[in-house]
């Protein structure tokens, strides 16, 4: 799950989806919620023992719940009877477009220069880069669940498929041997002859992100807690049923918080638990959330289980890493008092009041092998918009963050955006520039070494150039006011950057996407040097920078692109632009054939989503198929269909 400020509409009260549950399986060693004051530095603490984990964790989360539990997800008592029912220069081919050079990211394809490994549609392909043809096939999931969504990690000859989604059916199962909780599904995939299934882990929760560092995957998941509340009864008052929620609450089990998993290996499953000696806790947290992060060794015997995972009783949905680092995210919830006429729990305030608008920031290391090692926890105003929001160099991790947006209730033109320098060993604040777009919120942010640019938008697109190389005194040295906005920034060699993003009228109205290229070689003076303009368009790197590629040694710049007219789309391609030093031309577009419409339930074809370089090709990928062309002039090599 990647969130992000443009989600509205959400209330605070929607808290994490899933399942958690020390005796139960072995262990390996709406609103409104109270206030949590996040200010300065935030301690995490380890439990001493389980019952202290699970009175903490209990008279927390009794502060926290509500009449209708923690939020979106409640669970009911029910009888026995019914409970029987995700490029280097010197590389010829390009990679996942990533945040930071070295940590992979989770995406729908991958290669090494030598095969193309896909999986759309449950199904898992390999492709011979030299021959063009399938090597290996290898279906996931049964084929009426084809709709999932799936993302592929890889290291040498082996692939961890992740499975976002709950309730995938693995392939050859019945819906009646539905495997696990319904939650995210990791699988591991063979690749050194016919792909094979060697494992699989379930979690009871949901998925946050992934980052890979050689072959080591660090997998975040967030939980609620399992606890069974009482059915309503008719015309109850909420007064009773929350006092009756809250009972359920004090008396539930350790088993209720501690997050479980399924590992499936050699035809046998088993659950495990993260143990009460693997979980901290900050000097305040709501006991409504547990954040786990799972380590996989995609180069070990058994990768499942080789490093047991690690639990903070805290919330998080944005994930970030550096090759030593991993940092995990929580934007405050969407908030909105909801006055309730009951009797406050003990140490509890007796009137709602709105938590503060900030963003908790954890620190962990990542940079041995084995299990993370948690380092400190901050926390900055305002909400992040994405993991391009947080960048970590020299010592410091800087955050960009709006404030006053899109909360609601909020006056129109409150809001205002800055970016915080923290101290990377403590995440104590080193220096803040602030005051960016009043009015506005942030629609993409690019940290390149001591610099940072950020755009927020209502109207127009205000660019700003920021010097960060003093880590006390960050300030801005530029600004430049443009129509429409770039969502995503890219760094395009010295003194360049390429947005994507959308031109609007003079009112903020979008009309259609627009690639720009900018001068930044002067901080002082930011300048637009060229822009190209695709009426009544969208694209999918505005929101997912894996779907824009960028080719260095050539200029070529692609994005999947989808037209519409008449409040429909009416076709998807894929735009090829040439970028140089002062200007950006069209090169041409690549179409794929459309699939058949289906009979059955089946997601719209959302034509091509990817491409990559290999050599002189041009790949691009669809869930019709791949098609190879020319890299220079985008002359047809082969259609490989996915049939």
């Amino acid at each position: 799950m990647r969130t992000s400020i443009r989600t509205a509409g959400v209330l605070a009260a929607l808290l994490a989806v899933g399942a958690a549950g020390c005796a139960g399986g072995r262990t390996t060693q709406e609103a409104p919620p109270s206030p949590v004051d996040l200010t300065g530095k935030v301690r995490l603490v380890a439990y001493a023992s389980c019952d202290e984990m699970t009175e903490g964790l209990r008279r927390a989360a009794a502060r926290n719940v509500t009449p209708w539990g923690f939020g979106d997800q409640m669970l009911y008592e029910v009888s026995d009877a019914a409970a029987a029912k995700r490029a280097t220069p010197e590389q010829s081919y390009s990679t996942t477009n990533t945040h930071e050079a070295g940590v992979d990211e989770p995406d729908l394809v991958k290669t090494d220069g030598d095969r193309v490994i896909t999986v759309t549609g449950g199904v898992l392909r390999v492709v011979d880069a030299k021959t063009r043809k399938i090597t290996g096939t290898l279906r996931l999931v049964a084929e009426d669940q084809s709709w999932v969504q799936a993302d592929l990690l890889v290291h040498g000859d082996r692939a961890l498929v992740l499975f976002q989604g709950g309730g995938i059916i693995p392939f050859g199962a019945t819906a009646e041997a539905r495997v696990g909780p319904g939650g995210p599904r990791y699988v591991l995939v063979d690749l050194s002859g016919e792909p094979r299934v060697l494992g699989a882990m379930t979690v009871h929760g949901q998925h946050v992100d992934a980052r890979q560092s050689g072959a080591t995957v660090r997998l975040v998941v967030r939980s609620a807690p399992q606890v069974a509340f009482p059915v309503p009864k008719e015309n109850e008052p909420e007064k009773e049923l929350l006092e009756r929620n809250r009972a359920a609450v004090l008396s539930a089990p350790a088993e209720a918080w501690l997050p479980a998993y399924d590992i499936e290996t050699g035809g046998v499953s088993r659950t495990e638990r993260v143990g009460c000696d693997r979980v901290s806790h900050p000097d305040q947290f709501t006991g409504t959330s547990m954040l786990t992060i799972h380590t996989i060794d995609l180069a070990a015997a058994t990768p499942f289980g080789s490093a047991a995972p690690i639990a903070v009783a805290a919330d998080g949905d944005t994930v970030y890493g550096t090759a030593g680092s991993l940092y995990v995210t929580s934007n405050p919830r969407w908030w909105i008092a909801r006055p309730i006429d009951v009797v406050p729990v003990p140490e509890s305030s007796a009137a709602p009041q709105a938590p503060p608008e900030r963003t908790q920031v954890h620190r962990f290391d990542v940079s041995a092998p084995g299990a993370p090692r948690y380092v400190t926890s901050g926390s900055v105003p305002g909400r992040l918009l994405n993991q391009y929001s947080l960048s970590e160099h020299d010592g410091h991790l800087r955050v960009a963050t709006t404030s006053g947006a899109e909360v609601f209730g909020a006056s129109a033109g409150t809001s205002e955006s800055g970016v915080y320098v923290l101290d990377a060993d403590t995440l104590a604040q080193t220096g803040a520039v602030t005051g960016l777009g009043r009015g506005e919120r942030i629609y993409s942010v690019r940290f390149m070494g001591g610099l940072g640019y950020v755009v927020t938008f209502r109207q127009t697109d205000p660019l700003y150039a920021l010097d960060l190389r003093d880590p006390a005194a960050p300030r801005v040295t530029g600004e430049l006011k443009i129509t429409g906005y770039s969502a995503y920034l890219h760094p395009a060699g010295d003194g360049r950057l390429i947005g994507i993003g959308q031109e609007a009228s003079e009112e903020g109205r979008r009309l259609g996407t627009q690639i720009s290229l900018f001068d930044v070689a002067d901080p002082a003076a930011p300048a637009v040097l060229s822009r190209f303009h695709q009426t009544e368009s969208g694209s999918e790197a505005e929101w997912d920078p894996h779907a824009f590629l960028y080719w260095p040694a050539t200029g070529l710049a692609v994005v999947p692109l989808q037209n519409w007219a008449d409040g429909g789309v009416t076709g998807s391609a894929a735009l090829a632009l040439r970028v140089g030093d002062r200007e950006i031309a069209k090169v041409g577009v690549v179409t794929h054939p459309r699939r058949p419409a289906r009979g059955d339930f089946a997601p719209a074809d959302q034509g091509i989503r990817r491409s990559l370089v290999i050599g002189g090709d041009l790949w691009t990928v669809s869930g019709a198929g791949l098609k190879v062309s020319d890299a220079a002039t985008l002359a047809d090599r082969a259609w490989i269909p996915f049939s």
